[in-house]
């Protein structure tokens, strides 16, 4: 511990102590004070690294009244914040368990304490405090954010659907968005386990909570794909594009499989030609030049993918471009394109291929809750120059 902190505590302690002190003494002019032996104790305690020990004299020097119930507040969080949470703790049960606390000083107690087991990762008697300390009106907005911390990190999403109810209500904001991935989480759960009816029901559910959600239109799409329907799954793709344009990319793939198995390739190049218009995206240009490659061969499909890249540079499409134009070239030429080739893949195979729009975090593969902030629905496909 260091010496300052060590200090700044004790000196916290005497100054509650003085307080308390003069408040009860009628004649604090004429007394002479002397520092009671049990803080001597204390501090020598602490100087000698033993903290424990130093706490327990404090907690049982300081009696628990108004004058001194914030000083232990203080210290409780103060332990917290440097990581003894076992102290922190054992200082706000001290404060719970005094009968004659004042109210609102009990409730910031109990709080605290549902704080200090959220810390130090115990989830379930944090929960118990948290559920206890929603019903305290004060509290109540921050209990909930925390239970739903909670229930996140434990994949409870039955608990946290309601949970995100009652803090729309509190808080008066929008949680419909965050729900509907609630509903995904289960949705994925059960397509794992084989059940697809009831996790078609989760989409439609997340689908109610928000409209918007390109993850439930996905996730949809590959259960009716399961089941052969590829018409439904059509359907539910197409939305995308008016749901969140972002994510087309991650659609695109399962589009191209929806119409071969349909037999109408025609259409999938007139639709994706027509996406591309509207969103210019690189895997859309991978399908298309695919498809062209099959049908008129390699020195077409390079010349579409050579306007693409002229129009909207990026090392993904020159890469591709130079993929398909190997094959029409031989000798120096076909070698330069070798070395470029083999560059061009170095660097799209060290570039991330998604990245977090509110914190930053980038990898390369997409989560749907970005792992470095928590949010939903911010880890987005990466479409810039590099890609």
């Amino acid at each position: 511990m260091d010496l300052e902190w060590i200090l700044l505590i004790f000196v916290a302690l005497i100054c509650a102590w003085f307080l308390g002190y003069r408040a009860r003494s009628d004649k604090f002019a004429t007394q002479k004070m002397n520092l009671p032996r049990d803080y001597l104790v204390g501090l020598n305690y602490l100087l000698n690294e033993e903290p424990d020990k130093a706490v327990d004299i404090f907690i049982k020097m300081l009696e628990v009244d108004s004058g001194t119930v914030e000083t232990h507040l203080a210290v409780g969080k103060l332990f917290r914040r440097r990581g003894e949470v076992d102290r922190a703790i054992r200082i706000h049960q001290n404060l719970i368990a005094r009968p004659q606390l004042d109210k609102a000083y009990r409730e910031q107690s109990l709080y605290e304490l549902a704080q200090d087991y959220l810390s130090a990762g115990v989830l379930d008697r944090a929960e118990r405090v948290f559920l206890e300390v929603v019903n305290l009106k004060q509290y109540a907005v921050r209990a909930l954010r925390a239970l739903l911390d909670i229930y996140q990190r434990e994949k409870a999403w039955e608990n946290a659907i309601p949970t995100a109810h009652k803090l729309s209500v509190a808080a008066k904001t929008n949680m419909q968005d965050v729900i509907a991935h609630y509903y995904c989480e289960l949705a994925e759960a059960a397509s794992a386990k084989g059940q697809t009816e009831e996790a078609s029901q989760y989409c439609k559910q997340a689908l109610d909570a928000d409209s918007k959600c390109a993850r439930a239109s996905l996730l949809q799409a590959r259960l009716e794909m399961l089941k052969e329907d590829y018409k439904a799954a059509l359907r539910s793709l197409k939305r995308i594009k008016d749901q969140n344009p972002d994510y087309i990319s991650e659609a695109i793939d399962l589009l191209a499989s929806c119409y071969e198995k349909l037999n109408q390739e025609e259409k999938l190049v007139a639709y994706l030609m027509k996406i591309l218009h509207e969103y210019p995206k690189i895997p859309v240009v991978l399908i298309l030049s695919e498809r062209i490659r099959q049908w008129k061969g390699d020195k077409v499909a390079a010349n579409f993918v050579a306007e693409y890249t002229r129009r909207y540079p990026s090392i993904a499409g020159l890469h591709l471009f130079i993929n398909l134009y190997m094959s029409n070239v031989e000798g120096r030429a076909k070698e330069d394109l070798l070395i470029l080739q083999g560059l061009t893949g170095k660097l799209l195979a060290d570039k991330p291929e998604y990245q977090c729009v509110s914190c930053g975090f980038s990898g390369k593969t997409l989560h749907w809750q970005c792992p470095g902030c928590k949010q939903w629905a911010t880890v987005k496909p990466m479409h810039s120059l590099e890609h």
